[in-house]
């Protein structure tokens, strides 16, 4: 028993599983799940621990996400059983042609690579449909850190260390270095620019960001920059409401984000393991790796044909999640031979239709996220995931107001037969996807993960771990995680890279040779080098004792009460 850690029981554990009975909150750093829990115990429901737990990781995790960029937040209501989806995604700025970028290519940094900010917009509507408690007291944790500092983690210090955008913004540099210095590990962080946003905002409300004074402030950063965003841009701006998508998987009902999420490549990998028995192939095995690997690449490469925003194009998602056409994407699984190249199927035939249909406004001519998870004792629950794209976005601080703003621009195609080729005002294609799973009408999961075209595949990985081979919490998200590389299916630019099998060395030498030995191009990283920091809770439907686990990977914490 001793190789599995202090915590082990089925697998490796080094935490213990974190209990609670009247809530509980997993997030990417321990303070913004220290500010949810203390608005659940001020009488505060999930959808208010949930703005606080989002507002206090801008603050604390300013690489990961903020209010400069966007998300995806689900909400379910136990009263209803009913889960919805906020999208909170940005499209790009009217001014962004897919012209205006071809000569030099999509930036990964500047104001270039901005989209229109969707979180705040997606943040106040949860609030507002879904709150208990007032704005000001959900967002007061976060305007405290920001105003009076926070010591930083090492993985924070290295974060910033390695922010070369920072020499070229004065507005960045001022907050994160000391004359030009990198804040280290310890030194303390401050934002009262920030601060003064958020209290701008609990004040004023979507107005003060996308058309008031911060709508403003961007506004003039843009064009200091020669940047495309303008105030227009943002006044017309308002996140959506969605319906999620969803399969069964064994008796659950695993629910997903819609189009133009990345969702339904999870629910299409679960339709292709589903036939197999993966209780008895074993976790983390020769045999289940190279099966959910094999399924991957058929989900991805759909994908990649398929999914785009369904504003613009039309995205036959009936066909993509319909069990038939799984039956069918199988007879392309060699179980003795890891595949090359794999081509898209055809779901149309499935979804109703014969073939695509695209909109006439076709014409106009490192990732990082942040996850986090909350469910409180009535058993409503939020699952979120909010982003800047890649670290700190595009490493411009919007002066005077402490935001950083996103790059998300850098997950567009160029090329004018991709589906998901930039067009002003479309939303691109995104990888971030919350999961929430039911059996019945009972709460069994929460969980969701950044780490860009990784999440689907670890959300794959560590649900199977659960719900077939019987792991709890913690035990499935320690588990050594492997993340498949395709060329051509990569979201940030220039979606190009070696097809590769990347497996933390803790898998056993065996798995590691078994795989090779299928021809999967396999390359061993360290221990616990893969892309993600998952967060999961697991109710009990006989108690309601909720269950958290948070990944160390990152600074993760769980906290139950």
């Amino acid at each position: 028993m001793g190789g599995l850690g202090p915590h082990g029981t089925k697998a490796e554990a080094h935490r213990p599983v974190v209990a609670g009975r009247n809530g509980m909150v997993c997030s990417g750093h321990p303070l913004a799940s220290e500010a949810g829990i203390a608005i659940l115990r001020r009488g505060g429901n999930a959808a208010d621990a949930a703005l606080a737990v989002a507002a206090a990781l801008n603050v604390v995790e300013p690489n990961m996400s903020g209010i400069g960029g966007d998300g995806f937040i689900m909400v379910r209501t136990a009263s209803s059983g009913k889960i919805q989806v906020m999208n909170a995604t940005g499209p790009a700025p009217e001014r962004a042609t897919r012209d205006a970028y071809l000569a030099d290519g999509i930036p990964m940094k500047g104001i270039r690579s901005v989209s229109v900010p969707g979180l705040v917009s997606g943040w106040l509507q949860v609030h507002e449909r879904f709150g208990r408690l007032s704005l000001r007291e959900v967002l007061t944790p976060a305007i405290d850190l920001a105003a009076h500092g926070f010591p930083i983690s090492r993985k924070l210090a290295v974060a910033i260390a390695d922010e070369a955008a920072f020499r070229s913004f004065p507005s960045s540099r001022a907050i994160f270095t000391r004359e030009g210095k990198p804040l280290d590990a310890g030194e303390l962080l401050l934002q009262k620019d920030l601060a003064d946003s958020l209290s701008l905002i609990a004040e004023e409300g979507e107005e003060a960001f996308y058309r008031g004074r911060i709508a403003d402030a961007i506004h003039r950063c843009a064009e200091q920059y020669d940047g495309l965003i303008t105030r227009d841009d943002l006044a017309r701006y308002r996140a959506r409401w969605q319906e999620p998508i969803s399969v069964d998987y064994r008796g659950y009902t695993v629910f997903e984000a819609p189009p133009n999420s990345s969702g339904h490549v999870l629910l299409q990998m679960l339709n292709l393991v589903e036939p197999f028995d993966l209780a008895g192939l074993g976790p983390n095995t020769t045999a289940s790796v190279h099966l959910m690997v094999e399924a991957k690449k058929l989900a991805f490469a759909d994908r990649e044909a398929y999914l785009a925003d369904p504003d613009f194009v039309d995205v036959p998602i009936d066909g993509l999640l319909s069990k038939e056409y799984a039956r069918e994407r199988l007879g392309a699984i060699d179980l003795g031979r890891a595949a090359r190249e794999v081509a898209p199927g055809n779901p149309w035939s499935y979804a109703g239709l014969r073939s695509p249909r695209r909109s006439l406004r076709m014409d106009p001519d490192r990732a990082e996220t942040t996850c986090f998870a909350v469910v409180d004792r009535e058993g409503n629950a939020v699952c979120q995931l909010q982003s800047l794209q890649s670290g700190f976005g595009s490493g411009l601080v919007v002066p005077g107001t402490g935001i950083l703003l996103n790059n998300r621009m850098t997950y567009w195609h160029l090329d004018p037969d991709h589906v998901d080729c930039l067009a002003p005002g479309k939303r691109v294609r995104h990888t971030m996807n919350p999961v929430m799973v039911t059996r019945g009408d009972q709460l069994v999961l929460v969980l969701g993960t950044p780490g860009a075209d990784t999440q689907v595949q670890s959300n794959l990985q560590v649900l199977t771990h659960v719900l077939d081979s019987g792991y709890n919490v913690v035990e499935a998200v320690e588990a050594a995680r492997w993340r498949h590389l395709q060329n051509g299916t990569e979201s940030t630019v220039p979606h190009a890279c070696d097809d590769e099998l990347l497996l933390e060395d803790r898998f056993p030498t065996d798995v590691q040779t078994g795989l090779k030995d299928l021809g999967h191009p396999v390359r061993a990283i360290g221990p616990w080098a893969a892309t993600g920091s998952m967060m999961m809770i697991q109710v009990d439907p006989a108690t309601g004792a909720l269950f958290g686990a948070a990944d160390p990977r990152r600074d993760g914490y769980a906290l139950g009460w």
